[in-house]
């Protein structure tokens, strides 16, 4: 089974929050319509601003503990090297 990594703000360099998941677009979703209680809809993370795609959901978990021990310096560098805009990401999803 496949995982994904992401990270999900409430505006540009904002509040960060790392998640793992099998489905990426659904729990994006579930982000973005408060569907589930907790510290993303507390701080109104709902942008996708970063995401990372595992063969195997493990691996996924794994890189998930390593990023969230990560200084935000390196974090917020992480996200602007693969969308330097910010833009969300989730509206790219058909």
């Amino acid at each position: 089974m496949s995982g994904y990594v992401y990270i999900v703000t409430n505006k540009p360099k904002g509040t960060l929050y790392i998640g793992v998941t099998s489905n990426l677009e659904q729990r994006i979703y579930e982000h973005r319509e408060g569907l589930t209680q907790g510290f993303t809809s507390r701080y109104g993370c709902t942008r996708l601003v970063w995401y990372e795609e595992h063969f195997e959901i493990g691996s996924a978990i794994q890189r998930e503990k390593s990023l969230k021990r990560w200084y935000r310096a390196w974090k917020i560098a992480l996200i602007d090297q693969f969308n330097p805009t910010w833009r969300d990401l989730y509206e790219e999803f058909g």
